[in-house]
């Protein structure tokens, strides 16, 4: 296995660099989130080693400071599950990557899978090493800013109405953006649809829930139909 070279981690930090930001400010409205329901920087880094979801971090906030943990625990699996189909489809690139591969494929977050699921890295560097940084810069990120931001929530007393929107700017965005580049409407369709369905039937505490199962299950058994029409933008 190759030492990792400055030329490594100068590549990986270019590719990772727009995530960083984004990871270290979503990170810092966490950690403040999680002061403001009782829960100290430790709680908020614990959480990021352990779930490292930013969307289930934020939805479980509630649950958690309402004492719903089984909820909480349940919402955060379902909502996660696609993680596991991340895993799955980089099992060829990875299968060579020896001790570094369950670190790799526990730190999959949406955001590293979509830089790493492209190519092999740029040209001139080894790509073990940085497919490994990538992926550790994208979680330190994650990591530091929530607990600055649970400590900033220690240290200031300000309103904090608001701060959770910035998940749901940024999923919007993210909807958009998937809606632009794919011909094949019909996953952002069905989440929209199942999940506006879900929400009226089942009310606000548990919607998300049987909303995921509907979604997955329809996706799979939609798979044939959904990748010739996107499978171009896989490549």
């Amino acid at each position: 296995m190759k030492n990792i070279t400055r030329k490594d981690v100068l590549a990986a930090l270019h590719t990772s660099s727009p995530i960083i930001v984004t990871f270290l400010v979503l990170g810092i409205g966490y950690g403040i989130l999680m002061q403001r329901h009782g829960y100290g920087p430790l709680w908020s880094l614990l959480s990021g080693i352990i779930i490292f979801s930013g969307t289930a971090q934020f939805v479980s906030i509630t649950m958690l400071s309402s004492g719903s943990v089984i909820m909480a625990g349940l919402t955060a699996l379902m909502i996660s599950a696609r993680h596991v189909f991340f895993s799955i489809s980089m099992i060829g690139r990875y299968s060579s990557e020896g001790r570094r591969k369950p670190y790799l494929y526990y730190a999959l977050c949406d955001e590293t899978y979509a830089m790493l699921s492209k190519d092999d890295g740029p040209e001139g560097v080894n790509v073990s090493n940085y497919r490994l940084l990538v992926t550790l810069f994208d979680q330190s990120a994650w990591l530091t800013g929530s607990f600055l931001g649970g400590w900033i929530g220690t240290l200031l007393t300000f309103d904090s109405t608001g701060i959770d929107f910035a998940m749901t700017a940024l999923f919007t965005t993210v909807f958009i953006q998937q809606w632009i580049d794919n011909k094949c409407h019909l996953p952002a369709v069905l989440g929209v649809v199942a999940t506006l369905a879900c929400r009226l039937i089942f009310g606000r505490d548990i919607f998300l829930i049987p909303a995921m199962i509907i979604i997955i299950a329809v996706l799979t058994a939609a798979r044939s139909r959904i990748e010739p029409a996107g499978g171009e933008n896989h490549d």
